[in-house]
Order: C-alpha cells, then sequence, then structure tokens
C-alpha cells in the first residue's frame, strides 16, 4: 500500500518538473482526448452482436452490456430525438403509442466525451444579418447526457460510448411525471427508477434511424396508492419506452407559416429580428408532398402517405378504417394531389412491427383502462415543421356498451362538468392527445337508445356504429395530416339543414370533421338524418388546400396566394377554434359557438331538442330493459348516458349566458365583424329561460319510482365495501345542476358580463342572478318543495353567501358582490 502511494506521489512530482519544463506528463491525453491506455473497438466489442445503421450498436451476447459508436462525421450534426411509449400503465400518464420528445439534438465531442446537446428551434435568427452572431446570447442549451468515451478506432477515427447509461436513465426523455402542484396526495405516483431493474429491451438500426428499446422500472416499497387494473403490482412499475434518432432530412421541403384563421399544429418561432408586434415565425406541421407531374392542376404525389391497418384490427372493421382515411383524398384533391393518401393491411407474417417508425400505423388495443377511443399524434422535424412518421391508435372501448367505470353514478358520462385545469388541458394538448374517442364513445351510446326505442334492426344498429367508427378514423387521420381540433365547426349548418341526407353526404353534417359534435338524432316521428359526418367538411377541403397546395417560387407572390384561400376564412362553413377557445370546462373561453356537445347554428334550440328527446327516451326505459336471466346494470348504464346528456346540453345553453363572440377576420377583409361581439339579449335570456325549464324546474329530471327501484349495478365480489350501492338520484341531479352553476357564477363569467356591457351587452349581473333566482325559487313559491329543490335551493343560497364573504376563495368582482347581497336579501 505504501509503495503504490509512494510511487504516485514521485510519478505526479515528475509530471509537475515535465511540465514547468514545457514537457508533457506520460499519461496526458493527445489534444482530441485520445489516451494511449484506451482500449480499441475491437476489444471491447469482442463478444457484442453487431447492429449497423444510422449509429451503430452492440450489445454483448454474454452480459446484454451495450455500446454505441460515433463516427467523426456524426459530431457536431444535428439529429431528430423522438420518443413514445412501447407501453405504459394509465395511471402513470403513458399508453401504447404515447407520443413523448420531439427535439432536435446534436452529438458534440469533448475531449475524452461524448455530449448529446438540444438547442432551442423556436428562435429564428436571418442568418444575413449581423445580429444573427449574437444567436445564441443569453439562451441555455441543455447538454441531456455526457458519456466516456470507452474504446477507439485510431485509423477512421470512430469512438465508443457505454450506451447503458445514456438510455435506461431519464437523460433524454423524462419518463416519471413531474408532480402537479394541486395533485392529490392519494393520486398513483411512481416511485424511484431502479437501475437494478431497468433494461435494454430491443435494439434496430436502420439508414434513417436508430432505435433503442427500454424498460424503466419504478420501485416504491410501500405504495399509498395501487393504481387500476392496468397496475400488476404497485411496488414496480414497467414503463416501455423507444428512443429513435432520426437522420435531418435534406430535401427541398419548403416551410409554410401559420395563420390564426385556418387550424394547424405548429412548431414555434420567433422571429428574433421582427420589429412586428407579433413577431411570429410559426410553422404548421405537414407532410412532404410533391407533385409527380409539377405542370398538372391534379398530380399523384412522388411519394403517398402510406398507412398500415395493424394486423390486431377485428376484420369487421377492416373496410370501414379504410374507407375512412381514402376519404380524405377527397380534400387532397382540392390541393392539387390526386391519391395522395394510400392504405395497406399488414400482412399476419410482416417481418416489421408497429413500433418502427417507418412505418405509419393504424393500431388496435383493448387497455383495462382506457385513455381514449382513438389518438392520431405525429412527429416532426422542429426546425421545418414536416412530418416524419404518424400513428393512429384506436381503443376497442369504442365499440362497448358501457361507460367509465370509475365514475359510474356521480359523473359518469357529464363531459362539461369538469373544473376548468389550465395546466392538464397544456399537458394533453402538448402531448398531441385527443378524448374524441371516449367523447363520441357516450354519444354513440346515446344514439343507441334512441334506436333501441324506435326498435331498430340489428343491421341499422351495426351501419350505426360503422358510421361512428367511421367519423372517429376521418377524425384522427386528420391530425396526423397537422389539423388541430375545430370546436366551432358543428355551427356550420342551421337545424333544418341536419336531416337533408342528400345535403349532408356530398358536403358534409358540420363543417369540419375535427368537431366534438353531439349525434345527430331526430324526434321520433321526424326525418332522420345521418348521424356522424361521413365525408370530409368544407373547412378540411379548405385547410387542406392552405397547407399542402404547391407554392409558387416568388416570396411575394406565394403570400398573394395564400391570402386568395384565407381571405375565405368568414364563410359560414369555413369557421374555426380550437380546444383553447372551446368552452367545455366552467369559466373557460368566450365564445359560446366553439363548443363540444353541441350542433348547428342555433345551438340552443338544438340543446333544447337534446333534452326533449332524453326525457322521451327516459320514458319506458324500463320496459325496454326487463330483460329475464340479465342483471339491471345495462338499464344502470342507459340512465347514466340520458341524463348526461341532459346535463351537457344543460351546459351548452348556460354558455350563452354572458358569452362574447369572436371574430379573428383580418382588418378589411370582406365579411369580417368587429373582433367582438356579445351574444345578443335576446339569445341570453333565451338559453335562461330554457335552464329555468329544463334543468332547474321541479319537474327537471324526471323518472319515475320504479325505475330509480331499478337502477342496480351488478354485483362484483367485495365491490361495495367502498360505497353503498343504492342509487343516488339526489347527488346524480345536484351534480348536473351544479355543474350549470359553476359557469354561471364563475368570478371570471360575471365579470365579462359587466365589462361586455361596456361594448354591447345589456343582460347585466344583477338581472342575470335575479332571473337565476327566480328559476331556482318561483315555482315553490305556492306550493311545496321537493328535496330535488330543497337541495338545489341550498346549494344555491351556499354559493350566493360564499360570493359575498371575503374570506372566501371565488375572487368576484364588487358587481357581482352587490348582486349576489340583493339576492340573498
Amino acid at each position: 500500500m505504501h509503495v503504490r502511494i509512494r510511487a504516485a506521489v514521485l510519478l505526479a512530482f515528475a509530471s509537475t518538473l515535465a511540465s514547468c519544463a514545457g514537457g508533457a506528463p506520460p499519461s496526458s491525453p493527445s489534444p482530441n482526448g485520445e489516451d494511449d491506455e484506451t482500449k480499441t473497438i475491437a476489444e471491447v466489442t469482442e463478444s457484442s452482436r453487431r447492429i449497423d445503421g444510422l449509429f451503430t450498436l452492440f450489445q454483448d451476447t454474454i452480459t446484454g452490456e451495450t455500446h454505441l459508436l460515433v463516427r467523426p462525421e456524426q459530431v457536431d450534426r444535428e439529429y431528430v430525438y423522438f420518443a413514445h411509449t412501447v407501453d405504459g400503465v394509465v395511471d402513470a400518464g403513458h399508453f401504447r403509442g404515447n407520443f413523448r420528445s420531439n427535439k432536435v439534438v446534436s452529438v458534440r465531442r469533448h475531449f475524452d466525451q461524448v455530449l448529446f446537446v438540444t438547442q432551442p428551434t423556436w428562435l429564428y435568427f436571418d442568418s444575413t444579418s449581423a445580429l444573427s452572431r449574437a444567436a445564441d446570447a443569453n439562451v441555455s442549451p441543455a447538454v441531456l447526457a455526457a458519456a466516456e468515451i470507452v474504446a477507439r478506432d485510431s485509423a477512421t477515427g470512430d469512438v465508443l460510448i457505454a450506451a447503458d447509461p445514456l438510455f435506461a436513465s431519464e437523460a433524454f426523455s423524462q419518463v416519471k411525471p413531474s408532480p402537479r402542484p394541486n395533485a392529490d396526495e392519494d393520486d398513483f405516483r411512481l416511485g424511484s427508477l431502479s437501475e437494478e431493474r431497468s433494461r435494454i429491451v430491443d435494439l434496430r438500426s436502420y439508414p434513417l434511424n436508430t432505435d433503442v428499446v427500454v424498460d424503466y422500472v419504478y420501485q416504491e416499497q410501500y405504495p399509498t396508492n395501487g393504481g387500476g387494473a392496468g397496475v400488476v403490482d404497485a411496488r414496480a412499475v414497467t414503463i416501455r419506452l423507444q428512443h429513435s434518432f432520426i437522420e435531418m432530412p435534406e430535401n427541398d421541403y419548403r416551410p409554410r407559416f401559420d395563420d390564426p384563421r385556418v387550424g394547424y399544429f405548429l412548431d414555434r418561432q420567433n422571429d428574433m429580428l421582427s420589429t412586428s408586434a407579433t413577431p411570429y415565425r410559426d410553422l404548421i406541421t405537414r407532410w412532404h408532398l410533391v407533385k409527380r407531374d409539377p405542370s398538372a392542376a391534379v398530380s399523384e404525389p412522388i411519394e403517398p402517405i402510406v398507412w398500415w391497418i395493424e394486423n390486431t384490427t377485428p376484420h369487421e372493421f377492416r373496410e370501414t378504417i379504410r374507407n375512412a382515411v381514402l376519404e380524405w383524398n377527397r380534400a387532397f384533391e382540392q390541393a392539387g394531389f390526386r391519391n395522395a393518401v394510400v392504405v395497406e393491411v399488414q400482412p399476419d407474417d410482416a417481418d416489421w412491427d408497429a413500433g418502427d417508425i417507418r412505418y405509419n400505423v393504424l393500431r388496435w388495443t383493448s387497455s383495462p383502462n382506457p385513455p381514449f377511443g382513438g389518438y392520431g399524434p405525429s412527429f416532426t422535424n422542429p426546425r421545418t415543421g414536416q412530418i416524419l412518421g404518424a400513428d393512429i391508435m384506436l381503443e376497442y372501448v369504442f365499440v362497448t356498451n358501457r361507460v367509465r367505470q370509475d365514475r359510474i353514478f356521480g359523473r359518469a358520462a357529464l363531459d362539461m362538468m369538469e373544473p376548468f385545469d389550465a395546466a392538464a388541458i397544456e399537458h394533453a394538448e402538448a402531448a398531441g392527445e385527443c378524448s374524441l374517442g371516449l367523447h363520441l364513445h357516450n354519444n354513440a351510446l346515446f344514439g343507441l337508445q334512441a334506436l333501441r326505442a324506435a326498435g331498430a334492426s340489428e343491421v341499422e344498429v351495426t351501419e350505426y356504429v360503422q358510421q361512428s367508427l367511421h367519423y372517429l378514423l376521418l377524425h384522427e387521420v386528420g391530425h396526423t395530416l397537422g389539423l388541430n381540433h375545430n370546436m366551432k365547426a358543428s355551427q356550420a349548418r342551421p337545424i333544418e339543414e341536419l336531416s337533408n341526407r342528400s345535403l349532408t353526404a356530398g358536403d358534409g353534417l358540420y363543417g369540419s370533421v375535427m368537431d366534438y359534435p353531439d349525434v345527430n338524432l331526430a324526434l321520433p316521428g321526424e326525418p332522420q338524418g345521418e348521424y356522424w359526418m361521413t365525408t370530409v367538411g368544407p373547412y378540411d377541403r379548405w385547410a387542406i388546400e392552405f397547407g399542402y397546395s404547391t407554392a409558387l417560387e416568388s416570396a411575394e407572390a406565394e403570400e398573394a396566394r395564400l391570402e386568395t384561400i384565407l381571405v375565405r376564412s368568414t364563410e359560414p362553413q369555413l369557421v374555426f377554434g380550437n380546444d383553447a377557445d372551446d368552452m367545455r370546462s366552467p369559466g373557460k373561453a368566450i365564445d359560446p359557438r366553439v363548443n363540444i356537445n353541441d350542433m348547428s347554428s342555433d345551438a340552443i334550440g338544438y340543446a333544447i331538442h337534446k333534452i326533449e328527446l332524453a326525457d322521451r327516451l327516459l320514458d319506458g326505459l324500463l320496459e325496454r330493459y326487463h330483460e329475464p336471466g340479465e342483471s339491471w346494470h345495462e338499464l344502470l348504464t342507459a340512465y347514466l348516458i340520458l341524463t348526461g346528456h341532459q346535463g351537457n346540453a344543460g351546459a351548452v345553453l348556460s354558455r350563452y349566458i354572458g358569452g362574447v363572440y369572436v371574430d379573428r377576420a383580418v382588418q378589411g377583409q370582406p365579411g369580417a365583424t368587429q373582433p367582438f361581439t356579445p351574444v345578443a339579449r335576446a339569445d341570453q335570456k333565451r338559453a335562461m329561460d330554457a335552464l329555468a325549464e329544463h334543468i332547474f324546474a321541479p319537474d327537471a329530471f324526471g323518472a319515475s319510482p320504479e325505475l330509480l327501484a331499478h337502477l342496480a349495478m351488478q354485483r362484483r365480489d367485495f365491490d361495495f365495501f367502498s360505497d353503498t350501492e343504492d342509487p343516488k338520484p339526489h347527488q346524480r341531479i345536484l351534480n348536473i345542476q351544479s355543474g350549470v352553476l359553476n359557469h354561471l357564477l364563475h368570478p371570471v363569467v360575471l365579470r365579462r358580463v359587466t365589462d361586455s356591457r361596456l361594448y354591447g351587452n345589456s343582460y347585466p349581473v344583477a338581472e342575470v342572478l335575479a332571473d337565476l333566482t327566480s328559476a331556482i325559487f318561483e315555482a315553490d313559491a305556492r306550493t311545496s318543495v321537493n328535496t330535488m329543490r330543497q337541495a338545489l335551493q341550498i346549494e344555491y343560497v351556499t354559493r350566493l353567501a360564499a360570493m359575498v364573504d371575503e374570506e372566501s376563495e371565488a375572487k368576484h368582482d364588487a358587481i357581482s358582490k352587490s348582486a349576489a347581497l340583493q339576492q340573498l336579501r
């Protein structure tokens, strides 16, 4: 021991002397980080299998240890990094096909290290400007990982780094979600990442991309929440993630810039040298389509967008899926392309799987806790907006006859009663999540109640389900083409046109398939139109024309050409508003025309129609579900769906009170109005009167004692330990009524009622609350008060008292407090 220490001291002393004399220590690395004692690549990988491709990978056949080879020409180059969940658990924010990180990563060399660095792609500097030399000022690049060089080839300059520490950690992509500030302490959480149990399970490398699949295992010795049905044991939860490095595309792709009048997903950029008040240079996301014949008005593309129907897809759905996907070719023809979209079926003996990012796959799953009914994300080159790949996930829950079991009575089928959670919505949008499938599933179940009441045949029911699946595919494919939601599109037609099949079959039931519409159902005895959109709408064709039509060479001429397309945005069937604009949550957004669960240019009238239809369907419900040998669970589901739709219709009505119409047309555009126009007093009063009659009235949500006595869940093991099995109609109805009050009494809404009086609103807060008080109390003035109304009245008075309480968390303005105090008195 002493000999080794003495030798080390002498060596250090000799090194110091050599340094002072201008020499170098015997073991000093060479200028590019090479060490004479470093092993060769051949020595380190002697017992490894080699996987060649964009990056060469090695995996030891004995220990499983992995290495990554970096060639000199790969240093100081950028790559597109993309990660997605191969399999996970919904409780932890992961599900099969969930697209995660999408960014630009460059490989750097620093002496004996290889660094992986990501730079901001959202800051743009014109390279011809002298200021571009300061592009990195006050910008912090992220060094995601630093790997020591373990071997090198002195002849080629290739270096080898250990891959396990890079990929089996969360260096490239955060896998465990960050805790949300307002999260419940009892929420399911992943434990600590286990280095011993986490492992690389698959390595693939191709000429243009390299994939590494990792099982991340999170351990928690004493979990307080065991998770849902997808969690086998909360002490050890596995998330399987695929990391992909993709060659940065080198082609003649020309970015196209966003315009707020049409809705595409974006790769954001700020022009750092612009003097504009809005220095945005946002890139829409779209595929690289090039005409095979540039001179033709309509031409096939050189490379079409090819979709593969995964071989897990039920055979009975494949033709419906194919037809829906190919329907988008109608939109591309308006943009100058024929057969832009192609559909193939994955053979059962295919030598590739759906995780291969070179294939765009329509995938089918059946999850224990489905996060969606359909989901259509894509990944891009963030520097240009070019879409590089996409998948569509379909959940079998979409075609089942059940509601979400975790919200069985109190909240089931109430899509618009959830409080506004900006952080959750922002996270969902950033992840490209789409909940249309679950929304559409609830609407489909409502329609099945109407068909059953009308005595529809099995053929008619099958056609109905296939039509709803067709719409789901139209919507999700739209996402993969770059389109985001258009929650305003269902306003495109007047009510009387909804039953005209000859009209809607050719030009669409509403403006776009990118909406979350209500199912189109007629009252008994009235003509029935299409239930769902069966073709791409006028907005879809117009949006695809804007995004995909061939650009002109001249920048000035191209800008003028695009403006001739965009100037049509004021046409009724081309209106647009996305998730940021919709009013699905109490207090959120301002334009009631941008919403889910609505229909027609008279959404107030359609909501009233929907409530009346549900009332009729509730009559005789018990007789329709009286089947010997069956439990009453299906009857319970039917009741939840029908009352849920009444509640959602009530929420739609409430949004017109205090609403403000928004027009985002540019100055001087034909057909433009002013940016903000309060909803007309007559329409606000009409909505309030409808709420008084259908949501707050003593006989609202009438259900016979016989029906309520049969709303029984099917017994399963010991599931009734946590809650009693009896129906709780007071809770159900009060939840619906409270959801409407959540919006009408929201401090943001009441403040807007007062603000908008300065530019046209003639329905003041004092009158709004007076009408609300009358709706909740007046009918009981000279008669007894039933228990449903008692619960509502106590809830309302409690809320008014909270509004005037200085210590209340609700921050109402002085005008609202004064009106509330007046009503209390």
